[in-house]
């Protein structure tokens, strides 16, 4: 099959939800579904009653059923959670994880794969953060339990990931290089995935889907080419996509905004991504019939879109706030902040203005410190020589006493709970609820030309139409 020209972007915690990916394959381009904290997505969707029933439906095709059960057992609130209760928690994942745990991420990342490629042809694939390395093998086998087409990965070096695809697909033990920081180079570290301890009698081989690295540069395609085991692409994403960025190339030098100044060095060498004979798409404001044609004129099978598909009707993104965001669009006041602090991977992130979010200093003062989920701590070599795990949002006399250092906490945010809270799936504690953190790229006014001054919202068929220039469903893949 030919590649497809839309990518649509992998965006979030469960932002890129199975819904949207669902109606972005129906039109024929590729539906991604983030693979971000997929398990902690299951447990609380399922405590939330899942009203349609759509993941109870999805759990009956999983190929153990016993483990499907006990994942239902374990979070299915009937009728769903009262507003304001606690939900129930899941352990943080370690280097070590049971096999109850590992069991979780394996179904998550088979429902929603499932669901998202369900009643059509189209093709489907999930996207990983390669910094959040441990749900990741149990997660992506799930996935390619459910047939899932394509795994993109970014956010690091992806360098491990074809031979996870490789003994994954064969449905045997791999193991993940770990980076833990302060490791010394007599270290090996490993978080080791045994399928068939998940899942008894092991199915036939699985297809092995096309693995698109995602960079930053023309260098580290080249690398993981040499490499890295089998790349069958690459998304090429610049600074000003969501998210998590790269930090540009040389010392860090910030506006009078405080935003991360990127230059020459950060642009992309397209001749030599050419040169690597392999598919690649542009990301980065890329939102617009123009921006795809210049993308394949220049050699790219073309564009991966984000933005324009993070605020449509089919999103994850819980109601509230896209009204809000949308209504600043149509004002002309939406404002994007790369923000060099906020994550706790040092990665600038960027983060959309709006009231009543992490975005205000006020809010992100009154929130007490902590971290609870720890999708992105650092795991660090204490002095015995074992594992242990920071995170610079966390209470800041804890970070320290495990040799963090006091500057790495100054601004930094708690992403995991903000952006589960964007998705509508936030804790509440008795202090109330976690405030939430919205990204988005910096074209996020391109979205005005979708709602065309008229409408208050827009679907994901209309998102493919615009970038097409052709109706909605017109090349559908249904």
């Amino acid at each position: 099959m030919a590649e497809p020209p839309i990518i649509q972007g992998g965006m979030g915690v469960a932002v890129s939800s199975w819904r949207l990916a669902r109606a972005v394959s129906r039109e024929g381009q590729l539906g991604v579904v983030s693979g971000t904290a997929l398990d902690m997505v299951l447990a609380r969707r399922l405590q939330l009653g899942d009203p349609d029933g759509e993941i109870r439906r999805a759990l009956c095709y999983f190929p153990d059923r016993s483990v499907a059960d006990e994942v239902l057992r374990s979070f299915f609130v009937a009728g769903g959670n009262a507003p304001g209760a606690l939900t129930v928690g899941v352990p943080m994942y370690t280097a070590a994880p049971t096999g109850r745990r590992q069991a979780l991420a394996v179904v998550a990342g088979f429902v929603e794969v499932f669901l998202a490629k369900d009643g059509h042809h189209g093709r489907v694939g999930i996207n990983f953060l390669e910094k959040i390395q441990l749900p990741t093998p149990a997660t992506l086998y799930g996935a390619l339990l459910a047939g899932v087409d394509y795994v993109l990965v970014g956010a690091g070096i992806p360098r491990d990931v074809p031979s996870l695809l490789d003994g994954l697909t064969r449905h045997e033990p791999v193991a993940l290089p770990l980076h833990v920081a302060d490791a010394t180079p007599a270290d090996s570290f490993e978080l080791r995935f045994e399928p068939l301890q998940v899942l008894s009698p092991a199915p036939p081989p699985l297809p092995r889907p096309r693995f698109l690295a995602i960079v930053s540069s023309a260098t580290l395609a080249m690398s993981l080419v040499r490499h890295g085991g089998r790349v069958d692409g690459f998304v090429v994403e610049g600074p000003t996509a969501g998210g998590h960025n790269a930090p540009p190339r040389g010392p860090l030098t910030l506006s009078e905004d405080g935003e991360p100044v990127y230059g020459p060095r950060d642009v992309v060498d397209l001749g030599r991504m050419r040169a690597l004979g392999l598919p690649f798409w542009l990301a980065g404001s890329c939102g617009s019939p123009e921006r795809l044609r210049q993308a394949q004129a220049e050699g790219a099978a073309g564009v991966q879109v984000g933005t324009l598909f993070a605020f449509c009707q089919e999103s994850g993104l819980e109601r509230s706030l896209r009204a809000r965001a949308l209504d600043r669009v149509r004002r002309g006041e939406a404002r994007v902040f790369t923000d060099p602090l906020a994550s706790p991977t040092g990665f600038p992130f960027k983060v959309l203005g709006l009231e009543g979010t992490l975005s205000e200093a006020e809010v992100y003062a009154a929130r007490p410190r902590r971290c609870d989920l720890g999708y992105l701590r650092e795991l660090y070599r204490r002095s015995d020589g074992t594992v242990g795990y920071r995170c610079s949002g966390e209470p800041v006399e804890d970070y320290l006493r495990k040799g963090g250092r006091i500057e790495d906490t100054l601004g930094r945010k708690c992403i995991c709970n903000g952006l589960l809270a964007t998705a509508g799936l936030g804790q509440w504690r008795g202090d109330g609820p976690e405030p939430a953190i919205v990204t988005s790229g910096d074209e996020l006014r391109q979205v005005a030309v979708l709602l065309d001054g008229r409408t208050r919202s827009y679907s994901a068929a209309d998102v493919v139409a615009y970038l097409t220039d052709r109706r909605p469903s017109e090349s559908a893949g249904a």
